[in-house]
């Protein structure tokens, strides 16, 4: 679980970040959570758009889908955006961001 200054650090650097994954028609199924849990796990902060001219969920229901799937943590959710984190121990890449 992370405190808000945390999570205030993470939104910050989520700035910048290209969105590297789109919801649109349909539920989230098996091969999309599969592909937020590989850019989980290769980028740890990603941040994805959910289409909501076309997507059956808004972007809250689909973070919270989402974060519970693949054990990450909802940093924000802002209009059709949404910044998911979780740590790779390997990696640590933003390690000092979070402790």
């Amino acid at each position: 679980m992370l405190t808000g200054k945390q999570r205030a650090n993470l939104r910050k650097l989520a700035n910048n970040l290209e969105t590297i994954i789109q919801i649109g028609k349909g539920n989230i199924e098996q091969p999309l959570i599969k592909q937020v849990d590989d850019a989980l796990t290769a980028r740890e902060l990603i941040k994805i758009r959910v289409l909501t001219e076309t997507s059956a969920l808004t972007p809250r229901e689909a973070a919270d889908i989402l974060a519970e799937a693949t054990d990450s943590e909802v940093i924000q959710v802002i209009g059709s955006r949404i910044v998911l984190f979780r740590r790779n121990p390997q990696k640590g890449k933003y390690d000092e961001y979070i402790n």
